[in-house]
């Protein structure tokens, strides 16, 4: 299956500190691909620097076959690469739909003047991205919520509205942080068959760090393993879970095992 991105030897340094260490790896295309390992492994740099966040030292980063090293994020996310966070990005004080409305506004390309006469290019194009908005905050089961504000929204639909709004970026390249973060086991299952039909419906490469082990197994066909930077592990779920250096890495060795 051909790569949608591939990363060569990509280092980050801050300073005397290497985050990520001459690490290697390709995204299938329409493939979902986990990317774990301890907290600092260096999976968050990973994503920011695909995402144009951070520069790399050395190494490279490709889309689609063209060098993306050196691009400003909002370039980047217009080649079709989005992403969620870590810690939840979304403007809290307006409304689930508006939220979403927003970030479909960034393909609009009526202008200034058009929107504020009201002239029949921005009326039809604000209405084809008010039925985009409605359209995927249905798919996501979202839209009887649409006039909430975003604020408060359980924690777990915090989660979902942030990764409706990088699809309304028309993304082809997915990048999900931790979205399992502070979910229950129930929420945590449905975020597992969202993610499948995300890919299935949207036609799209997924890219999850993810610290619930039981939705990368579960999800993911391919698992690159992190440690202090540097990849010690990949392959299918199977095979990594029975590599002896992520076993070491996750639970220490054998000794410090038997001394707990």
């Amino acid at each position: 299956m051909a790569a949608i991105l591939h990363i060569r030897d990509l280092t980050k340094q801050f300073g005397g500190l290497t985050a990520v260490d001459a690490v290697s790896f390709d995204v299938p295309e329409g493939g979902i691909v986990g990317l774990i390992g301890p907290n600092g492994a260096g999976k968050t740099t990973i994503f920011n620097l695909i995402t144009g966040v951070y520069k790399p030292t050395s190494g490279s980063i490709e889309f689609r076959d063209r060098s993306i090293v050196g691009l400003e994020p909002f370039r980047i996310a217009d080649m079709g690469i989005t992403r969620t966070f870590q810690n939840i990005r979304l403007f809290k004080n307006l409304s689930v739909f508006d939220n979403v409305l927003t970030a479909c506004h960034l393909s609009a390309n009526y202008s200034f003047a058009e929107a504020i006469l009201r002239l029949p290019r921005f009326r039809t194009q604000e209405k084809r991205l008010m039925a985009k908005a409605e359209e995927l905050l249905d798919i996501m089961g979202l839209l009887g919520y649409k006039d909430l504000i975003a604020n408060n929204l359980p924690y777990g639909l915090q989660r979902r509205l942030e990764i409706v709004r990088a699809l309304a970026l028309n993304p082809s390249l997915l990048l999900l942080d931790e979205p399992a973060a502070g979910m229950n086991p129930d929420e945590t299952e449905q975020l597992m068959r969202l993610i499948v039909r995300i890919r299935d419906d949207f036609k799209l490469s997924v890219l999850v760090i993810e610290h619930h082990m039981d939705l990368i197994m579960g999800v993911c066909e391919h698992i690159i393993v992190l440690n202090f930077g540097e990849k010690i592990a990949e392959g299918s779920a199977e095979e990594v879970s029975r590599h002896p250096q992520v076993i070491e890495a996750y639970l220490g060795t054998r000794e410090e095992a038997t001394d707990a």
